[in-house]
This record gives structure tokens, C-alpha cells and sequence, in this order.
């Protein structure tokens, strides 16, 4: 199978995430990052597409404000749940 399934909302919150962590003020560390990631695609729809047509139709459809407030919700909120519960010591990377 040559066709690549692409989740568009990795591409989006991966856009979105350090402006995120900067306002919220969380540590910043690729665990810290990778653990904020996942806790916001897990509470956000997935977006999946195939060819670069579905991408634009996707791309289209999210230019809509409430998207990007959805996601940057997802993040806050998922940074908050982080920076209380990091899984590395206060010290360790910030």
C-alpha cells in the first residue's frame, strides 16, 4: 500500500504547541512536550486523510476560529495536567 493515512490534527496541535507551553509557562522538555501531545490528540477528534486533495478540503474545513480554540484548549489543559504531574523531578530539565 503506497498511500500514506496522515491524522491532520497532529499537524495542527503540533503548530500550536509552543505558543501554548510559552503562555502557560510549563517545562518545555521533549517529555514534558511529548506527554502534553498526547493528552491533547487523545481529548481532540482525529482528522485523518489520505491524499493531498483530502488535506485541503481538512485544511479548509479547520480555518474555522473554533477549531484553533478547541485545540489551544486541548493543550492548555493538558499542559496544566503535566506541569502538576511531570514524570521527571522539578530540577530535571526546565
Amino acid at each position: 500500500m503506497d498511500t500514506k493515512i496522515n491524522n491532520y490534527m497532529e499537524d495542527c496541535v503540533a503548530h500550536a504547541i509552543d505558543g501554548v507551553m510559552h503562555d502557560v509557562r510549563c517545562c518545555s522538555c521533549d517529555k514534558c512536550r511529548s506527554d502534553i501531545t498526547a493528552i491533547a490528540l487523545n481529548s481532540l477528534p482525529p482528522k485523518y486523510v489520505v491524499t493531498r486533495k483530502g488535506q485541503l478540503y481538512t485544511k479548509l474545513g479547520t480555518l474555522r476560529q473554533q477549531f484553533e480554540v478547541d485545540i489551544i484548549a486541548a493543550l492548555t489543559k493538558a499542559a496544566v495536567i503535566v506541569g502538576r504531574n511531570p514524570r521527571h523531578e522539578p530540577d530535571e530539565y526546565y
